[in-house]
């Protein structure tokens, strides 16, 4: 699909321009992670809680779902996990090769479209870790239901996604802190071709589809995952004064 090149084409500009999930991790933080200390995220700010991951991480299959940049995987890999990396932008996945070559990591990557995960068999890992990314495809459904077919029986999948109710307000009012209803949801940036402001915040961050949390919630348990996991965090707008507007589910695969 069109908006999969254009998506892919926005985010390889976005890595290049350091965006916040586009940043690699530092050499003293794969070392930390070496030695057992470490964190990733799923969402802008809060650590995924210890607790949630495989026990013990060594030797355990992990996919980086949509998770390009050079954050995630490199340090589960330098924990000592099995990590293939998968997302749409060469230039995110050119950020885990970098930390790896950097740091003497093992580790795998492969670009493609997260909806489609036919690259992988039946049954291949573990955990799958899956920031917050699922809003730029239009259709979140087939996406867990890889998820499930790639996991092994009791796997967990990680994931962080947003709150629809972002997208009730005028994206460009958002942006100078004003909040002003005007969309219904689900909403979608290519349904507003005739809006200037979407066309131009689309441009330059990509393409975006507001799932609804029934989607992205009751998908997963329709998928086979039972929910035993959950947090919320802020979404880095002017909602965040409000409500969060990321959250974070953890679920295994039944």
């Amino acid at each position: 699909m069109k908006y999969i090149e254009d998506n892919r084409r926005i985010w390889d500009a976005r890595s290049e321009s350091e965006d916040t999930w586009s940043i690699p991790v530092t050499s003293e933080q794969i070392q930390r992670a070496r030695n057992g200390d470490w964190s990733i995220v799923l969402t802008p700010t809060k650590p995924v809680p210890d607790d949630w991951f495989p026990k013990p991480l060594s030797g355990k299959k992990i996919l980086c779902l949509a998770s390009g940049g050079g954050q995630q995987g490199p340090i589960l890999a330098a924990a000592g996990a099995e990590v293939i990396i998968f997302d749409n932008s060469r230039k995110q996945l050119e950020k885990d090769e970098f930390v790896a070559e950097r740091d003497s990591l093992e580790l795998k990557t492969v670009q493609g479209n997260m909806q489609d995960l036919s690259a992988f068999k039946d049954e291949s890992f573990d955990c799958i870790i899956h920031p917050w990314s699922n809003g730029y495809v239009d259709n979140i459904l087939p996406v867990w239901k890889e998820c499930a077919r790639v996991l092994k029986r009791n796997g967990l999948l990680l994931s962080g996604f947003g709150n629809p109710l972002e997208y009730l307000f005028d994206a460009a009012k958002l942006e100078q802190g004003i909040l002003e209803v005007k969309h219904s949801i689900p909403y979608a940036d290519i349904d507003h071709p005739e809006d200037p402001d979407i066309q131009r915040i689309a441009a330059a961050d990509g393409y975006i589809w507001s799932h609804t949390l029934e989607q992205q919630i009751q998908g997963q348990i329709e998928a086979g995952f039972a929910i035993i996991g959950f947090y919320e965090d802020i979404g880095g707008t002017a909602l965040d004064r409000y409500i969060c507007t990321s959250i974070a589910t953890k679920a295994i695969k039944l």
